[in-house]
């Protein structure tokens, strides 16, 4: 039923009082909950909401603490206070004639690196030509000892540098994979090495203590040697790699990674290989395989690293110190026999791993209020992120996601060029439904030019 014009008018006025009424309630509710007899506490709480306080995931299940991986390392004052390589894996003395630099990049796990650089010095690599590359990020905090073990980005400088006698070089900041990689060509550049080694920290190796040419025996890094100086001469053709194992270990001619523009550092992990070595293929580099020893992939280290100097116990005296108790082994020994158990062990656990193959990376939880903190599990998580970020990358660059990009017909002037997903059929049809219009109205342009010039 329609309301009369008077009552509207009563009603009208009668909501307009309510609004101003409502209004003033709101512009004096202070003075108002002053008079009432309301407690503080709810005055509080209606006046003024409190402030969202941060809530705070689970936190994660705390891992053991680690142990260092070298005990006898650890009670070591100089170099001769460790074992003696293997005499059948001695470095060549003289050096050999060639330079034959060895990078291994560091971030996370000196368990791991601390293993890795055991092993290529018991291979008989020199040590004096093995760089690790110190990528953690914490700047000189290794090198000024202010890390703990416990510490995801611990290295102890003083052992690599004075024990093992190897070098240490500092990146200026958290490098990622590509990053890092260019800086390996940028130091060759700057100390003009036509060629360098690279290895992965979680790659250890060991010298084929089996393996014989023309009934001589060499060690891993003799081998190595050999197929470097197949790469030097004049006819070998245009290579940029050897790999080892894949690119466990790998030997690249400096120049030819100059060549391709070096790696791309808008792809930061993942796929950042295909993409350069396809860009290496595409101008028609080789990369090529090679053997030199026996490379595994691990998860884990070993808890004595005494085993890969070969070293075994004997019937010593109770008060002689463990130093003079030990003696080597022989080549190809049940010694031998029993490292290599150990790290096909090792390898075959790390690729069954249900939680996956680099759960290395996140072992360690210590660190905290130390330099350069961070938090383990938040670092995993952004690395990871960065991970899918440079997958998003690569596909936007090339188009597409899988890696055979030659094989799909892509060239090097491609990038950035393609449309995203230009191999799916309904976008392969459009084009050609294109090209036929645009073919049709070439045709119909071209006989209205000539129909033109007849007239």
């Amino acid at each position: 039923m329609l309301l009369s014009q008077g009552r509207l008018r009563q009603t009208i006025v009668a909501l307009t009082l309510i609004s101003v009424l409502a209004c003033s309630f709101l512009l004096f509710r202070a003075d108002i909950f002053e008079k009432l007899p309301v407690p503080r506490q709810l005055k509080s709480e209606i006046l003024s909401p409190p402030k969202p306080t941060p809530l705070y995931k689970a936190a994660p299940e705390r891992r053991p603490d680690i142990t260092d991986n070298f005990p006898r390392a650890t009670k070591a004052n100089s170099s001769s206070a460790l074992p003696e390589i293997p005499s059948w894996n001695k470095p060549p003395q003289p050096h050999v004639k060639e330079k034959t630099p060895l990078f291994i990049g560091f971030t996370r796990n000196w368990r791991l690196l601390q293993q890795v650089v055991v092993s290529y010095i018991t291979a008989g690599w020199p040590p004096e030509d093995i760089y690790v590359v110190d990528n953690s990020g914490v700047m000189q905090s290794n090198q000024k000892g202010l890390l703990t073990l416990q510490n995801p980005f611990y290295l102890n400088y003083s052992r690599l540098t004075t024990l093992l006698e190897v070098n240490v070089l500092t990146t200026p900041t958290l490098l990622t994979f590509a990053q890092l990689q260019n800086f390996f060509t940028y130091t060759a550049l700057e100390k003009e090495w036509e060629h360098y080694f690279w290895a992965h920290m979680d790659s250890p190796v060991v010298s084929d203590e089996e393996y014989e040419e023309q009934e001589q025996y060499r060690s891993l890094y003799t081998r190595a040697v050999t197929v470097m100086r197949e790469t030097m001469q004049p006819n070998y053709g245009p290579l940029a790699a050897r790999w080892f194992a894949y690119d466990r270990l790998s030997l690249v001619r400096t120049q030819a990674y100059v060549d391709v523009g070096g790696w791309d550092t808008l792809i930061p992990f993942y796929m950042t290989d295909c993409d350069m070595h396809e860009r290496l293929w595409m101008r028609n580099f080789t990369i090529e395989d090679a053997k030199a020893g026996l490379v595994y992939d691990v998860a884990s280290g070993i808890d004595d690293l005494e085993i890969f100097y070969r070293r075994k116990p004997t019937s010593a005296k109770e008060e002689e110190p463990p130093a003079t108790v030990m003696k080597p082994d022989g080549r190809n020994s049940p010694e031998y026999h029993e490292l290599l158990r150990k790290l096909d062990e090792m390898q075959r656990a790390k690729n069954e791993d249900k939680a996956g193959r680099n759960t290395w990376q996140s072992a360690q939880q210590g660190g905290q209020g130390e330099p350069f903190y961070r938090d383990g599990a938040g670092f995993e998580q952004g690395i990871s992120m960065t991970m899918n970020f440079g997958r998003d990358v690569f596909e936007a660059k090339w188009g597409r996601g899988p890696c055979n990009l030659r094989e799909a017909g892509v060239g090097e002037n491609d990038a950035w060029r393609l449309i995203p997903g230009w191999e799916k059929e309904g976008l392969q049809r459009q084009a050609r439904k294109d090209r036929e219009i645009g073919m049709k109205q070439r045709q119909e342009k071209q006989k209205e030019n000539q129909q033109r010039a007849r007239s």
